[in-house]
């Protein structure tokens, strides 16, 4: 509905739609023209609205046109709207309306001010060295970080709007000449498409970015440090900033981004390369570890060592339960302090964790509930987990059904499980990028940064198992020819 000319029936009809006893209609005239300044007491800042548009409009005199009036506003952020429901946006997301009498156009300042969060080092997301800088739940500041990383024109912003009742604005950034203009549209055509009525963190947008329904890997990428991100889109990703979450998402995703550490590109590639071996091998036995343990107690006594099988046999003398329930009544436990520890405040869940953990497991080894070994192989699967925290969620559940297929099928039902395992990964896709690579399909280009973290001359080229443009991110023949 467009803006009516007369002034009276704009508020009437303004009035019917903004009935929160918070949203100001402030007359005003501007020299003989009577106008209206309609905005939200608390998201926006009062002291500019007197310095930047009722100063100068009480300066006015006579009758003046819109165009006139307009240009008596020297504002930066100052925008013509034509219908109702942007006066309604506008307003709601806090900007000032300006309408004017006897004029079909309505002028909206930018003056929103939220309370945000200072900028600190992200708790996900800590490094030794390097920059520790974090995103934060307002969309201008992470946008401004981004500027800040990459001063380019090249670096592009596309705004989209989501949610019925939040109304918020979404930001997609990505690398002009570099990320694919195919993903960018399919994206954007996505978040135009979600019908929700509110959109209160990315993980909301996360679910509807996802190419299958029922996957238990993730198929989007996040991170909170801006330097991480400027390197991911630099990749040929694209990255979506949603405002009120200090969470940034990057499409596409592949499983080895979550084994590679902020502090792998600030450290020397060897001690890199040691780290990356460590997490990769810490995730295998947090993930086979209790399930093997189980099959072997249960059904393949012959594959432990026979000094072990004593140990194992003089522990769990006169334990009730048989491997499996032990194995998972024990599990149980850690899991429980560990939903604990996260819930309950800061510092008496670190208590929780610590004491919970010592006490409850030597009196239950000491109450003959459950043995020494199981629960020495449990703690070392739980604290191999958080090698890699981006996907404990997901290795948690797989570990499980591991350990469900070792207490019912033994050793050769964890091979069958494993070869389900792994063939779902290579055959899986995300927006044309496979989900193992560079492993499957083997991309030798891009093994340099896998798990072996390759020097700065061995990475001239972007990762080829992204679509990307412009391949070439290092060029040493110019370097060299500069010297």
């Amino acid at each position: 509905m467009k803006i009516f000319p007369n002034l009276k029936d704009n508020e009437k009809l303004l009035k019917q739609r903004l009935t929160s006893e918070d949203v100001t209609f402030l007359p005003i005239n501007l020299g003989e023209t009577k106008a209206t300044i309609i905005f939200i007491n608390d998201i926006v800042n009062k002291d500019s609205i007197g310095d930047l548009v009722l100063r100068p409009a009480y300066k006015l005199e006579g009758r003046l046109s819109f165009k006139e009036i307009s240009n008596c506003f020297l504002f930066p952020e100052k925008v013509e709207i034509y219908t109702i429901k942007k006066v309604c946006d506008d307003v709601l997301l806090g900007n000032a309306v300006l309408i004017v009498d006897q004029s079909t156009t309505a002028l909206s300042f930018g003056l929103k001010q939220f309370e945000k969060r200072a900028i600190t080092e992200p708790p996900t997301s800590t490094v030794l060295k390097g920059p520790r800088e974090g995103f934060v739940e307002s969309l201008p500041v992470n946008i401004s970080l981004m500027r800040r990383r990459l001063k380019s024109e090249h670096l592009i912003f596309e705004n989209v709007t989501v949610g019925k009742y939040s109304k918020t604005p979404i930001a997609l950034c990505y690398v002009d000449g570099i990320a694919d203009k195919s993903l960018v549209k399919k994206l954007k055509g996505k978040l135009e498409n979600i019908s929700i009525d509110a959109v209160l963190d990315s993980s909301y947008i996360s679910k509807y970015l996802g190419e299958h329904d029922i996957s238990i890997f993730k198929q989007v990428g996040n991170t909170e440090k801006p330097d991480i991100l400027a390197a991911k889109i630099l990749e040929g990703r694209v990255a979506i900033f949603v405002d009120g979450s200090p969470i940034a998402l990057t499409v596409p995703y592949l499983l080895i981004e979550d084994f590679q550490s902020p502090s792998d590109y600030y450290n020397s590639p060897y001690s890199a390369t040691v780290a990356r071996l460590l997490r990769f091998f810490s995730v295998l036995l947090a993930l086979f570890l209790p399930a093997f343990f189980v099959a072997s107690e249960l059904f393949h006594l012959q594959l432990i060592p026979l000094s072990f099988l004593l140990t194992i046999v003089n522990s769990i003398k006169g334990i009730p339960l048989s491997p499996s329930y032990e194995m998972f009544f024990t599990i149980m436990i850690f899991e429980i302090l560990n939903e604990a520890s996260v819930r309950m405040p800061k510092y008496v869940g670190m208590v929780v964790s610590i004491v919970g953990g010592l006490v409850l497991g030597e009196t239950a080894v000491n109450a003959g509930i459950i043995s020494a070994p199981t629960l020495m192989i449990v703690a070392l699967s739980g604290i191999c987990l958080y090698t890699v925290p981006e996907l404990e969620q997901t290795f948690s559940v797989l570990r499980i059904l591991f350990l469900v297929v070792a207490g019912s099928l033994g050793g050769y039902g964890i091979l069958v499980a494993i070869a389900i395992f792994f063939v779902h990964l290579i055959t899986f896709e995300n927006y044309n990028a496979p989900l193992c690579a560079p492993f499957s399909p083997l991309i030798k280009e891009d093994m340099k940064d896998a798990f072996y973290k390759g020097f700065l001359s061995e990475l001239q080229f972007r990762p080829k198992s992204l679509r990307n443009k412009n391949k070439r991110r290092i060029d040493f023949d110019e370097y060299s020819k500069g010297e």
